[in-house]
């Protein structure tokens, strides 16, 4: 016992490093601090965003626990509500921080368990000098965009927002007509079309369903208006051949079956600015790994793990089934149609998550190293909204 003593106690102090671990909250933030396991952490509470004084918590940190003022510090925070502000903020001011998912994180299994923001953040130091020490299977660790990678991100976001907006008021607008059992085309006819219609006893629209129908249209065309907007800067963006994302959504709009959206959401959501090291770790970014559940004699598949990024999962599966439709020949469609076509519709549309997850590789390497998916067929660039 003394020997180990001593051979802690003869640690360089240079080599000491100050832990320090957020949990942010709307209002309120807790701060820890410690120097390694099985240390008391120091906790404070700051107003939320209380960065400036987080410079008098680390000194007076740092005194406390007897580390040299010029020693590093090394923080963490859950991915959440505030973005990667903070981490930007941290690490422009000499602390290496790590933004870490949260549904990553080593919680207790019991059905009913203590949380407290308190308790969750002496968890997070824990882990977190762990993670100092060498572990790294413990957590995952965000892989954060610069603020141009993120902003770029926003117009293909945008545009899937709007989008599902005006699909919800063409619901919204089908089904005000469907209680009175009339059904009619939403096109550009549609305020002439609910003046003519008449109902089952040849009466025309009640006045309250007719002016509420003319609000809903009155928003679906200043939709359209934004839609058009926004994808003429799409346009715009894909033509813009000086940029990294420009590039890449031009190479991928080449190849047939990858139509504009797809391109700009690929691009923004993952080939415009990760570094991928393989195929697995692609095929985990998105979600498209199989999730195993096997104890004693008990085995089971639990289908995809469908973690990672939503919009690119969603995108690819899209693209995989226009894969099957506008690349017959290629050998990725004869492999889905050798070994799924044949069955039903279920077995299709598992297929179709293991052809979309083979894409997604392909379109990768296709992407790096310029090679193109086994008879695939390339089109003529046309940039259109």
């Amino acid at each position: 016992m003394k020997t180990m003593t001593l051979q802690r106690e003869s640690t360089p102090s240079s080599s000491t490093c100050l832990l320090l671990a957020f949990e942010l909250g709307e209002r309120r933030w807790k701060v820890g601090f410690t120097v390694g396991i099985g240390q008391r952490p120091r906790v404070r509470d700051l107003a939320a965003g209380a960065v400036a004084c987080l410079d008098d918590e680390i000194k007076r940190a740092k005194q406390q626990f007897g580390v040299p003022s010029d020693a590093p510090v090394i923080s963490c925070y859950e991915a959440g509500r505030d973005g990667f502000w903070l981490h930007r903020y941290l690490v422009a001011h000499g602390i290496t921080n790590h933004v870490v998912d949260s549904s990553s994180i080593e919680v207790s299994r019991r059905a009913r368990r203590a949380k407290t923001d308190r308790l969750d953040l002496g968890g997070l130091l824990t882990l977190l000098a762990r993670f100092v020490q060498g572990e790294r299977r413990l957590w995952h660790v965000v892989r954060v965009p610069s603020v141009t990678e993120e902003d770029a991100r926003h117009l293909p976001r945008t545009i899937e927002a709007v989008t599902q907006h005006r699909t919800r008021l063409i619901n919204r607008v089908k089904g005000l007509l469907a209680t009175h059992g009339v059904r009619c085309r939403v096109d550009a006819d549609f305020l002439r079309t609910i003046g003519e219609v008449r109902l089952w006893d040849g009466t025309p629209l009640p006045p309250g369903l007719a002016e509420r129908l003319r609000t809903e249209w009155a928003q679906l065309t200043h939709i359209a208006q934004q839609l058009r907007a926004l994808k003429a800067a799409r346009t715009k963006r894909q033509r813009d051949l000086t940029t990294t994302h420009g590039r890449t959504m031009t190479q991928l709009l080449r190849v047939r079956g990858v139509g504009p959206t797809s391109a700009t959401v690929l691009t923004a959501e993952i080939f415009g600015w990760r570094q991928i090291r393989n195929r697995r770790q692609l095929g985990a970014l998105v979600g498209l790994v199989p999730a195993p559940y096997q104890s004693g004699e008990m085995q089971r598949d639990q289908g995809i793990t469908r973690a990672g990024n939503t919009h690119a999962r969603h995108v690819i599966m899209q693209v995989a089934w226009g894969w099957v439709r506008y690349q017959p020949l290629s050998g990725l469609t004869q492999w889905y149609q050798h070994r799924f076509g044949g069955g039903g519709k279920r077995l299709q549309r598992v297929g179709i998550v293991a052809l979309a997850r083979k894409l997604l590789i392909a379109l990768w390497r296709y992407l790096e190293r310029g090679v193109i998916p086994d008879g695939a067929q390339l089109k003529p660039l046309r940039m259109r909204a």
